[in-house]
């Protein structure tokens, strides 16, 4: 491999009573993509900040040297100067500009102080060749698809003269093609010798693409091997959680009772056309103890299935039944849908799913605060007994119940979410990709926590896109594809063969 680009050395980096990083080393080749592994909370996001100049020189101890000097970044400009470009997780593009004006926003092609459309589009036509992308310029971000945003943030790298690009969780918000072609760009990027950084849960991902991986544990270094070594989801896996994972969805023997909720010829139409049906017909049922899969590809219609039953959160012209213990429901409203016995948890959790700046105490109790006021007074008091029993029985990891969710990683905001909705009582949870940007370790916990609502006689509708997940969670299986239901099966038949084939053969 190629001379080094990239050392970390012992970077130590402390917060107010925790210690983030400790004595953590890397070691990046140029041109090549090193993969950086952990469990949510373990310390990669932070080690990035610190190579970025977000925690800037003197903040932390160790040192990092950079392309053969000893460097010291004051922030971010500084960090980009050198080549340096990180792509977050949260895409840092403004929906209402053009890509021309995010790829050169901050960088802007000026002369005399007036910016040169001409120029600027030139540019920008190139650097999306670059990248696989064929939109105009001049077309707002807002009426891209996520994967196409993702794309317009790596031609917005391309334009800084990236040395060292690094993807945070890159492909966490796309679908299985938006996946593949990003990874393939990464590698065309890698024979043009560009060196990358890779940060991601998805190890089968990792495995393809990585030179390199390196696994980070409760803030240190824990190992660092190359694909000639052998990277296998094994490996990573031990070297993440500390022990072997053999079996990744624990155990569970189904006791399946009488049918609780009933969807019947449910059909959604688009809230901003009235003309475009996006859930067609749909009938399907759940039982207690009973764990329901839904399958399909992104944008199949499943997200709008699930919210448009929970209140009607979602969609126009809203036809069909709901139905619990056999007897019809009023679902028009999210307050109607919680008093029936529903809930539902979002897939996006950060935006739609939790108010970020404010406690897990709040939080937790939003969905049912009558359960702990009185005289529509708020018992402050309640509301943390409340939070702490679910912190205690979910293992929510966090100093204390009065700390903001924004703190908290991935697996445990995800936790404190399903506290929410718990403490609502429901009797359905309807569960839209619920280990979306979980770590392997944290995903397993949410299994359990799955296992033990349909072991206590809830019905549980499970939307995911990792069909390994619906396969090895759910008793019954659905699959849709365009809006509508194209098969259906016991979990014990199904294959992800034969679901992929009801969706292409439909």
């Amino acid at each position: 491999m190629q001379d080094t680009l990239l050392e970390m050395r012992s970077i130590t980096k402390t917060f107010p009573g925790v210690k983030a990083l400790d004595d953590v080393s890397l070691k990046v080749r140029s041109g090549e993509i090193h993969a950086i592994c952990g469990e949510n909370g373990a310390g990669k996001s932070t080690l990035m900040k610190v190579l970025s100049g977000v925690y800037p020189a003197g903040s932390y101890e160790g040192e990092i040297h950079y392309d053969g000097a000893l460097a010291a970044f004051r922030d971010i400009a500084d960090s980009e100067a050198r080549g340096i470009i990180i792509i977050h997780q949260e895409l840092a593009l403004v929906p209402l500009l053009s890509i021309g004006e995010n790829l050169f926003l901050g960088n802007e092609n000026a002369r005399g102080g007036v910016i040169d459309w001409r120029a600027t589009n030139q540019r920008t036509e190139t650097l999306l060749g670059k990248v696989g992308l064929h939109d105009a310029p001049t077309t707002q971000v807002e009426k891209l698809g996520v994967g196409k945003q993702q794309l317009v943030e790596i031609a917005k790298a391309l334009a800084k003269d990236v040395r060292l690009l690094i993807l945070d969780e890159p492909t966490s918000a796309l679908s299985e093609s938006d996946s593949q072609a990003l990874l393939d760009l990464m590698l065309e990027l890698k024979a043009q010798g560009m060196t990358q950084i890779i940060i991601s849960h998805k190890l089968n991902e990792v495995r393809r693409v990585a030179d390199t991986v390196t696994v980070i544990r409760d803030g240190h270094s824990v190992s660092s091997f190359s694909a000639s070594e052998g990277i296998t989801e094994d490996r990573i896996v031990r070297d993440m959680v500390g022990r072997s994972m053999e079996n990744r969805y624990p155990a569970r023997t189904p006791d399946i009772g009488e049918r609780i909720m009933r969807v019947a010829d449910w059909s959604v139409y688009h809230p901003e056309h009235a003309d475009r049906e996006v859930v067609r017909n749909v009938n399907f049922d759940v039982r207690a103890g009973e764990v329901v899969g839904i399958a399909g590809l992104m944008g199949a219609g499943r997200t709008e299935l699930a919210m448009s039953i929970f209140g009607q959160s979602w969609g126009q012209n809203i036809t069909g039944t709901v139905e619990m213990h056999g007897k019809p429901v009023d679902v028009s409203s999210v307050s109607r849908a919680i008093a029936a016995g529903l809930a539902y948890v979002t897939e996006d959790r950060k935006s739609l799913g939790l108010i970020l700046d404010d406690t897990i105490t709040r939080n937790i109790t939003l969905a049912n605060l009558p359960e702990v006021a009185s005289g529509g007074v708020l018992n402050k008091r309640a509301e943390a007994q409340v939070a702490e029993k679910y912190r205690k029985d979910l293992g929510i990891r966090t100093p204390g119940v009065f700390q903001k969710v924004v703190n908290l990683s991935g697996g445990n905001q995800q936790k404190v979410v399903l506290s929410k909705w718990l403490f609502a009582g429901p009797e359905v949870l309807i569960l839209d990709e619920p280990t979306r940007g979980i770590d392997v370790g944290a995903k397993y916990e949410i299994y359990g926590l799955i296992n033990d609502l349909a072991a206590a006689g809830k019905g549980v509708v499970m939307i995911s896109s990792e069909m390994p997940e619906l396969l090895g969670m759910c008793d019954r299986i659905y699959v849709m594809n365009e809006g509508a239901f194209v098969g259906e099966m016991p979990a014990a038949e199904a294959s992800q063969e034969r679901i992929m084939s009801l969706i292409v053969n439909e």
